[in-house]
C-alpha cells in the first residue's frame, strides 16, 4: 500500500510539472512534456506516467493560479483571430479545434483550424490568390484506434498570431480525428460557436 501511495503522488507531480512546462515553457506536445517533467523529478523510467486527461486538469489548475488574468486575455486575443481566419476561410467550412476552442491556449499556442475541401490545392490556391505567404506541411490523425492519417496543413501569420489549418476531404467533417487528450472523437466548434464563446466571455482584469 505504501508503495502504490508513492507512486500515485509520483504521478501526480508528474502532471503537474508537465502542466508547468505547458503553461510556462512553452511544450505543446503532452507525451513530451510529461517526459520532460519526469526527467526533472529525477523519475525518467517510471511506468507511472499520468494520462493526457490528468495533465490538462492540473494546467487548468495551474492557469487559475498563477496566469489567472494573463491568460484569459491572451486567449481571448487568439478566439479574436480564429473569428477573422474562419471568416477568411469561409468557403472551406472552417471549424476551430485544439486549445483555443477548450479553453487551455496561452502566449504559447496557435489556432488550430480544420478545412474541408475537394482537394488540397482549392486552398493553395485560394490562398496565392489573396497573396498571403504560407507553408506548406502534414500532420498526422488518428481517426480510429490503430487507424492513422497524413494531412496536409498550411501555416502562415495572422498579425502576430500563428494560425494551423489542416485541410480534410470534403466528407471528413463528418468524421473527426480523434483528440491527443482523451481519445475521443475530436471536438470542433464552427464560426457561430466561437463568436458566441467571445460574448459569453466575462471581462478581464487589467
Amino acid at each position: 500500500m505504501r508503495h502504490s501511495t508513492r507512486d500515485q503522488q509520483m504521478r501526480q507531480r508528474i502532471a503537474q510539472e508537465a502542466a508547468r512546462l505547458i503553461a510556462t515553457e512553452g511544450v505543446r506536445d503532452y507525451g513530451a512534456a510529461k517526459r520532460k517533467a519526469a526527467e526533472r523529478l529525477g523519475a525518467p523510467d517510471t511506468r507511472n506516467m499520468p494520462r493526457n486527461t490528468e495533465i490538462e486538469a492540473e494546467l487548468v489548475s495551474y492557469q487559475s493560479l498563477f496566469q489567472r488574468n494573463e491568460q484569459p486575455r491572451h486567449l481571448q486575443s487568439l478566439r479574436r483571430a480564429a473569428v477573422q481566419a474562419m471568416g477568411f476561410f469561409e468557403r472551406f467550412r472552417p471549424r476551430l479545434t485544439g486549445s483555443v476552442l477548450s479553453g487551455t491556449a496561452d502566449k504559447h499556442s496557435d489556432v488550430n483550424l480544420h478545412l474541408f475541401a475537394a482537394t488540397p490545392e482549392e486552398v493553395f490556391i485560394y490562398l496565392m490568390e489573396q497573396q498571403l505567404p504560407f507553408e506548406e506541411g502534414q500532420r498526422r490523425f488518428r481517426f480510429g484506434r490503430d487507424e492513422q492519417h497524413t494531412v496536409p496543413v498550411v501555416r502562415f501569420m495572422a498579425g502576430e498570431v500563428p494560425i494551423e489549418a489542416a485541410i480534410f476531404s470534403e466528407e471528413g467533417i463528418r468524421q473527426p480525428p480523434r483528440s491527443p487528450i482523451d481519445s475521443r472523437p475530436m471536438e470542433r466548434a464552427g464560426l457561430a460557436r466561437v463568436e458566441a464563446l467571445l460574448e459569453e466571455a466575462e471581462p478581464v482584469e487589467s
